[in-house]
């Protein structure tokens, strides 16, 4: 932890107080804080030496501080409404210059209490007037070069118990109807668990998973659950709340539960409540005496859809005063923030402009906002290079350009990035570059439903997967250059080249974005193409809009309770850029929702939740937004469909397109999967999952994650998909008839020894495994590279590893050896030469078997 003395503002002193100076008094409130103790949570930590709780304790020895950027905010939930009438902050050296400080009944909306402008730190004691639940410190901008410190956050006033916060003691569930998705025999029914006598019981059949549900007979606010186990008890179960009975939201995931009697106090809404058991303690089944459900005071106000985009999304026209300056302070603060908390979307209203070259740095997205990439033209340049790291590209990780044209100032766009960088729906009218400017090396990359008009060039880029678009020509390629749906690709040729190319995408369907209808922001969901080639544009054919009022605009300070109740209540979400902390899972049980991120908007699961569950639905789409594990260990970051997952969705696929998941790197996290794909029929299209090689929190049980993808589901299609770095299979595909086109793959850098790879008689785990017991399964242009670099004397069995059936096709496989570091025995189980030396030549299988 860092130490940072008083006398730092030695150069920040003198400065004129303005009028909205908050007075620098001691709080007339004696009484204890309605902040102290209380549940809080903040944009980002430092470290874990000043967490947000710290801010809170009623002690001025322990402090929070942020990361080091402006945007970031520590929020305290009071635990029911109160009238807040003065809010007193304690701070560190590193104070803030502007803030605001804020109220909201919901988390979600917010009303400004006091605006601050020229602070100059020490204590301020505002005075004010709101009612709330919330109150957070919104930091604008910092006095110093680090983030935001607070000693203590103090909320002082009264808490209004008439207002919904007051848990009933009473049993909102005693004699309601109910039902249950089995019972052991005729003694143990439903109505057992809900008649208020201790010696009666409901019990189920012994399998998993099994639940119990009541019926409210209303709408309830839920803040309570007493469960009364028999010995059957559940280990593993979830609180699940409904407003109609099939639409469920997760109240509280339980693990490791002990049985007995267990109270559990509960945040949110429905007529409805269920006891969903997923895995038992006993080999019977699950029992329990009594459940009892408490209700707050008054009704949960409905979640608003729409509203504006918040701070972090930028929203400019071709008159926009100082535009260049604009893209210039973000690519300042971006360029090389590779584990920042900053995050920005820049929105193009549809014309002309000029003179532009939009450099993007890390958490930059940029997009056009008319319905077509030919409404938004730039004379001008759109720019990722590497000066910021020597002219080396393999790290240019998340950032994002999207549906506008483009006519290069040099007649090249310089588009030099590396994984979790999509390039998706641009007209480029010239050519495009790959490389860095000095042609160093390159490591990416994703382009789709985009047309270049001149000759993509490659150069030093290592792999490219390129779908549905169009090119002037292709230049050349390093290793693995594939192809799907792409007019003017280069011929197959993966004997004595790089090139993979299939003359149409089998499915695909392309990304939903954000567009301007009029002055009305709308959100266009493309439709499903079979069979296709080239663009989707200007037709658009089949295509539905849906206006901005049907999603819920998460901004700063939006809760996990808030965002499930959005759902619930049938909105989508649009997360704009920013840093999510959810303390539950988020549940998408609606067929067809949309979940939409501007800005690589980024959800991090605390406390061993998941991140994300999808229900075995049709037609969610999930795009533009990264994953980012907690400090302790989630069993699955996302989750698409649940175990057992059977419904056919060929008509309407569920997709995940740039979706990213990180494991470590911006500080220990760990998860035991990252994805897992249940629901049949899902098409992944495009994403990078990484167990992080570098960065904060990286070792080999430090940032720990045994899988990237496990696909159960069956007819399951990834096109683009990069995972590396796991500490057991890459990929493991137990599904019927899977496919995936183009796989990009690093063998985890840190292996300790061969060892600890080893299974089954075989070292290391293959980067692709399909399961043994899988007859039918096909794949084009995959990769695996390996880079020991704590023993470079490990030789890993193979890079793919598949049951030899005639119903398993793999098309153009490669496995290389960066410098010698490490070595493969094999391409595909048994077959194909090893690698060798340090000359990173890659051994090749063109057909298995």
């Amino acid at each position: 932890m860092r130490l940072r003395l008083r006398s730092l503002g030695v150069a920040l002193a003198a400065t004129a107080a303005l009028v909205t100076l908050p007075a620098h008094t001691p709080a007339t409130a004696a009484e204890t804080p309605l902040s102290q103790g209380k549940a809080v949570t903040s944009s980002s930590d430092e470290n874990a030496g000043t967490p947000a709780a710290y801010a809170v304790d009623g002690s001025t020895a322990t402090r929070w501080s942020s990361g080091a950027s402006d945007d970031q905010w520590l929020r305290v939930d009071l635990g029911a409404t109160a009238s807040v009438t003065q809010i007193v902050l304690n701070w560190e050296a590193a104070y803030g210059k502007d803030y605001k400080v804020q109220i909201s009944a919901d988390g979600s909306t917010w009303t400004d209490l006091k605006s601050v402008t020229g602070g100059d730190g020490g204590t301020d004691t505002l005075d004010v007037t709101g009612q709330g639940r919330y109150v957070r410190m919104l930091g604008v901008h910092r006095a110093t070069q680090w983030g935001y410190s607070l000693w203590e956050f103090q909320v002082f006033g009264s808490t209004d118990t008439s207002q919904p916060g007051t848990c009933s003691t009473a049993n909102a569930a005693q004699g309601r109807p109910s039902s249950a998705s089995s019972t052991e025999n005729a003694g143990t029914p439903a109505s057992a668990a809900f008649d208020g006598d201790a010696g009666t019981r409901w019990s189920s059949q012994a399998a998993d998973p099994q639940w119990l549900q009541v019926d409210l007979g209303s709408v309830q606010t839920l803040c309570k659950v007493d469960l009364t186990w028999e010995a059957a008890y559940a280990k593993e179960f979830q609180l699940q709340a409904s407003t109609d009975g099939q639409t469920w939201t997760t109240l509280k995931s339980v693990t490791g539960a002990t049985g007995g009697s267990a109270s559990y106090d509960v945040s949110g809404s429905g007529r409805y409540l269920r006891v969903n058991g997923t895995v038992r303690a006993t080999p019977y089944g699950y029992s329990l005496w009594e459940v009892a459900v408490h209700t707050g005071s008054g009704s949960v106000p409905p979640v608003q859809g729409g509203g504006d985009l918040g701070p972090n999304v930028i929203v400019v026209d071709p008159s926009t005063p100082n535009l260049q300056q604009k893209f210039d302070q973000v690519f300042a603060q971006q360029e090389s923030n590779q584990f920042g908390s900053g995050r920005y979307q820049f929105l193009l209203k549809p014309g002309t402009y000029n003179g532009i070259n939009a450099q993007l740095g890390f958490y930059t997205s940029i997009s056009g906002l008319g319905l077509n990439p030919d409404d938004t033209q730039i004379n001008g340049d759109i720019t990722v290079d590497a000066g910021w790291f020597n002219g080396n590209a393999t790290q240019n990780f998340w950032r994002s350009a999207e549906n506008l044209a483009l006519r290069p100032v040099s007649g090249d766009d310089r588009w030099a990035v590396a994984q979790a960088a999509p390039f998706r729906r641009i007209h480029v009218q010239g050519g495009l570059n790959l490389a860095p400017n000095g042609y160093g090396w390159a490591s990416g990359g994703y382009i789709a439903d985009s047309k270049i008009d001149g000759t993509v060039g490659p150069y030093s880029q290592q792999q490219w997967y390129t779908r549905d678009s169009s090119v002037g020509g292709w230049t050349n390629g390093v290793w693995n250059m594939t192809f799907t749906g792409v007019q003017g690709a280069p011929a197959t040729n993966f004997d004595s080249g790089p090139y993979t190319t299939l003359d149409n995408t089998p499915v695909s369907r392309e990304k939903p974005f954000l567009y301007l209808d009029g002055s009305d922001y709308k959100v266009f969901v493309p439709a499903k193409r079979t069979n296709a080639r080239g663009v989707s544009w200007p037709a658009n054919a089949g295509g539905t809009s849906l206006p901005l009022s049907q999603f819920y605009v998460v901004k700063a300070g939006a809760t996990a309770a808030t965002i499930n109740a959005a759902l619930a209540q049938g909105l989508n979400l649009l997360f704009t850029p920013g840093v999510y902390h959810l303390d539950r899972t988020i549940e998408v049980n609606r067929a067809n929702t949309v979940v939409l991120g501007l800005g690589l908007a980024t959800l991090v699961p605390d406390n061993g939740v998941d991140a994300m569950h999808v229900a075995d639905v049709d037609g969610v789409r999930l795009a533009g937004f990264l994953i980012d594990a907690g400090s302790v260990n989630s069993d699955t970051l996302l989750q698409i469909g649940p175990a057992g997952s059977s419904a056919d969705h060929s008509a309407n696929p569920t997709t995940m397109q740039d979706v990213f998941v990180r494991i470590g790197g911006a500080g220990p996290g760990l998860a035991t999967n990252s994805v897992v794909v249940n629901s049949d029929d899902a098409i992944i299209d495009h994403t990078w999952l990484w167990r992080a090689d570098h960065g904060s929190g990286v070792g080999w049980d430090t940032n720990r994650a045994d899988y990237g993808l496990k696909v159960n589901g069956d007819d399951v299609l990834a096109t683009g998909l990069f995972v590396e770095h796991f500490n057991k299979y890459d990929v493991l595909w137990s599904g019927e008839r899977g496919r995936t086109i183009f796989f990009q793959n690093e063998k985890a850098y840190d292996v300790p020894n061969a060892a600890a790879v080893t299974h089954d008689g075989i070292v290391g785990y293959a980067a692709y495994k399909v399961a043994d017991t899988v007859n039918e399964h096909e794949a084009w242009g995959l990769g695996s590279y390996c880079n020991f670099t704590t023993d470079s004397t490990i030789v890993q069995a193979h890079g793919f590893q598949v049951p030899v059936k005639s119903g398993i096709k793999m098309h153009d496989l490669l496995v290389i050896s960066l410098g010698g570091k490490g070595q493969y025995a094999h391409v595909v189980n048994s077959t194909g030469a090893p690698t060798s030396g340090t000359d990173t030549v890659p051994s090749k299988v063109t057909l298995f078997p």
